[in-house]
């Protein structure tokens, strides 16, 4: 890529020993970062080293299952949101075509921002608002010059043209514009003593500790918290902006995307779409929910051929076609006499995993049960939707 040598990977099993056994010596991703002149760029996607090492182990505790549980009435309530809009659209009681796309982008849009951001965006009622439109920035349809969109990708596959475009003055303006939310929706929550049950919490809580509680009742608490600048310094406004908008690229294009392509292909499948609606309505009755009522985390977590059809649905269409890894040390392939110099950069492709036969039976066929426990029909050290290994997504 951009004339440097790059090793495309499909073998599943070297794919898993670059991963996982031999990380060592694939540890970074070799991509645009400088901390010190762009520290928006100091995500824990991009940082290299003891430097993602040490922002993974911090931030890890703000994904447990608890913190994640804790967080749920906010998505059950974008939830609520969008059903109120789609009874709208088909109040009638007709049938109608629908850009679904769209809607699963405003819900995902939504559960992003007051997840991560604190914000409550509404974006069925108004679609037109700030937040929505950078969404609309960070997949492409911004009038932005051609040196911003080629430093944005340059990122990725040339990083010192990009940070040659960057010390040029040539910036990611989505991200700035962020870090401005992030640093006021801080500001306030300090002055006002807020407590939130969101993600922006557990960073606020990080950067005034230290470090996120393992005691999920104290963790969000309205308890005075001890400063320590060193704290700080190790997660700054920056830093904390930096990952809000990596969880917010992350969170939302792939989050609606998995839900439109589920429903796509249950509407191809209407066997398989009877199949989820009866399991959801069992769940319903047993767990005492009405259908105009809240849903609760356990209950979703019943939902098992659900939970298979969105298995089947990341097979099919990964939310990252590819990973990209850098051998930081010069590595023999094992049983080759291949050495794959250091700096190498290296390219693995998830989505040809996916729907390569070798690994899963008629892969361009819908089957979420080839994921059951007693109907398993796949090779399942190719199934790597969230990637593998210590860099694997959080």
């Amino acid at each position: 890529m951009f004339f440097k040598p790059t090793l495309l990977v499909r073998d599943a099993e070297l794919v898993r020993q670059i991963l996982t056994t031999d990380f060592g010596s694939f540890h970074d991703r070799g991509l645009y970062v400088d901390e010190k002149n762009d520290p928006l760029t100091a995500s824990l996607f991009n940082l290299e080293g003891q430097s993602w090492h040490t922002l993974r182990t911090k931030l890890t505790p703000s994904f447990s299952s608890a913190k994640l549980k804790a967080m749920f009435e906010t998505v059950d309530a974008v939830g609520d949101k969008m059903i109120k809009y789609l009874g709208k659209e088909l109040e009638d009681g007709q049938s109608h075509a629908m850009e679904i796309k769209r809607v699963t982008t405003n819900y995902a849009i939504d559960i992003i921002g007051s997840v991560i951001f604190g914000l409550d965006i509404d974006s069925f009622s108004n679609p037109n608002n700030e937040f929505r439109k950078l969404s609309e920035l960070v997949v492409g349809n911004e009038e932005t010059n051609f040196l911003r969109r080629l430093r944005n990708l340059t990122s990725f596959v040339s990083p010192p043209v990009a940070k040659f475009l960057s010390s040029m003055g040539v910036k990611d303006s989505i991200s700035h514009r962020l870090r401005d939310i992030v640093s006021h929706t801080i500001e306030y929550r300090e002055k006002h003593g807020v407590i939130r049950k969101d993600l922006l919490q557990l960073l606020i809580q990080l950067r005034n500790t230290g470090k996120i509680s393992e005691d999920n009742e104290r963790v969000w608490s309205t308890m005075k918290e001890t400063k320590a600048e060193h704290f700080k310094k190790a997660m700054s406004i920056d830093m904390i902006a930096a990952n809000s908008f990596l969880f917010y690229m992350a969170g939302s294009e792939t989050t609606s995307a998995t839900i439109s392509f589920t429903l796509y292909e249950m509407a191809m499948y209407p066997d398989i779409f009877a199949k989820a609606q009866n399991e959801v309505d069992e769940i319903l009755e047993r767990y005492g929910l009405k259908p105009d009522g809240h849903l609760t985390y356990e209950a979703i977590q019943d939902m098992k051929y659900l939970d298979l059809c969105v298995k089947e649905t990341t097979r099919k269409y990964p939310a990252l076609p590819f990973l990209n890894r850098q051998c930081t040390k010069d590595y023999e392939v094992p049983d080759t006499k291949l050495i794959i110099p250091e700096g190498t950069a290296i390219i693995i492709s998830l989505l040809g995993m996916h729907r390569d036969p070798q690994y899963f039976p008629n892969p361009l066929d819908y089957k979420p049960e080839r994921f059951g426990e007693d109907s398993k029909d796949y090779d399942d050290v190719a199934y790597m939707p969230f990637g593998d290994g210590p860099r694997h997504c959080v």
